[in-house]
């Protein structure tokens, strides 16, 4: 990855929970919750998730860049949301938090070398080593596939 394309994916990471936030913003409690089957997300979930995994894009970032050979740890996405209380959420604290969480992140992102972007970890469901700059981009595209997600849940709740 070179120095132009990580700072395009550090701007586009930065713009997502302001867009986030714009999309939610003043949605009724009703459209918050909808869920077009039992087995997808509703716009509340979703927010928590994003919350959710700013945390972990940061200890797994941090984890790659100070430890010598970590392995990332896997998780459930759908269990963290069925056992982590995600439908009880504020949707204002979520918002906030993958704010905060998000921008501490990228303000991490901003200070490394060119030459940490190759640093990484064992990732036991892929079977291989993943790396910073691997993550830098998963974290450019999370939150617009959200977003796009959450357009199409309000217009599924309005009819």
């Amino acid at each position: 990855m070179t120095d132009a394309e990580l700072k395009s994916h550090l701007d586009l990471a930065e713009k997502s929970p302001k867009q986030i936030a714009g999309a939610v913003s003043g949605l009724p409690e009703k459209t918050l919750k909808f869920k077009p089957a039992p087995d997808k997300w509703s716009i509340l979930e979703i927010l928590a998730h994003l919350a959710d995994m700013e945390i972990l894009y940061a200890y797994r970032l941090r984890q790659m860049l100070a430890d010598e050979n970590p392995v990332i740890a896997p998780i459930n996405q759908d269990a963290w949301a069925a056992k982590l209380g995600y439908t009880d959420s504020s949707p204002a604290e979520l918002v906030a938090l993958y704010g905060l969480n998000r921008h501490a992140t990228l303000q991490l992102l901003r200070r490394i070398k060119a030459g940490d972007l190759e640093k990484g970890a064992f990732h036991p469901e892929l079977k291989r080593k993943v790396n910073v700059a691997e993550i830098v981009q998963m974290m450019s595209r999370h939150g617009p596939n959200h977003l796009e997600q959450i357009e199409k849940l309000k217009k599924q709740a309005g009819k």
